[in-house]
């Protein structure tokens, strides 16, 4: 068996690699939009909303490996969830080690009434933010593009159809970034807790900006955006190809 400290540097490696995949999809999908190709832009999205769904799930697998920020069986007990669940477990778990409770409920009295007041937020952003995103993956992954189906494959799965209908890879940059700023928080939480304790704020003040990014960006007027950056961008070249004939 592989030690941990090796399957971390894998775990490191295959997230930077991940990392790379996502800003070339992200990047050839603005082509995409910059060449007002309908057809590939929702490809993109497509592709775009898989590779967060990966990175996701490699950030969560590096920070499992964390040196001493999990025993072996704290980690098998987040491994032996699925997809969604496995985040909500790697948090439990956190508090729990951290906050040395291994059996009572996280509420008070048990759990300090601000450690509880983070514990909720940190659920929520997975619950309400990501849930879509992060359990989208395999469903892409399973060749569901165009319809993503339940589990047992009888009917429609209507909060990733949603996600497929309503994303955006203006959207999708913004949960890129909120999934950014969860992993931060919660690699705090396993790692230190004074550091944890120290920087919630920061990073809590991060979340609710990329959160109201999320309501309010202008997908039309970024897209505008994109279409006039490239527009200046040929009729720049215009006269240079002409010289050059």
């Amino acid at each position: 068996m592989t030690a941990p400290d090796r399957l971390y540097g894998f775990h490191v490696a295959n997230l930077r690699a991940v990392r790379t995949g996502l800003d070339d999809v992200l990047a050839a999908g603005r082509r995409a939009i910059a060449l007002r190709r309908e057809s590939s832009i929702a490809t993109h999205i497509r592709l775009f909303a898989f590779m967060i769904g990966a990175w996701a799930e490699c950030r969560l697998l590096k920070l499992l490996y964390e040196p001493d920020a999990f025993s072996d069986d704290e980690r098998q007990v987040v491994l032996d969830e699925g997809a969604l669940d496995r985040w909500m477990k790697v948090v439990e778990v956190g508090f729990r080690r951290h906050y040395r409770i291994p059996a009572a409920s996280l509420q008070p009295p048990a759990l300090p009434k601000t450690a509880h007041a983070r514990f909720q937020i940190l659920n929520s952003v997975i619950r309400d933010d990501l849930r879509a995103i992060i359990t989208l993956r395999n469903k892409l992954a399973h060749g569901q593009w165009a319809y993503p189906l339940a589990d047992d494959l009888a009917d429609v799965a209507q909060q990733q159809m949603d996600a497929l209908r309503l994303e955006t890879l203006l959207s999708l940059k913004q949960k890129a970034s909120l999934i950014e700023s969860l992993c931060a928080s919660v690699h705090d939480l396993v790692v230190s807790l004074p550091t944890f304790e120290r920087d919630f704020d920061r990073h809590f003040v991060r979340i609710e900006q990329v959160r109201r990014n999320i309501d309010a960006k202008d997908y039309a007027k970024w897209v505008g955006q994109i279409h006039a950056k490239h527009d200046r961008g040929q009729a720049a070249r215009r006269p240079r190809i002409a010289a050059r004939s």
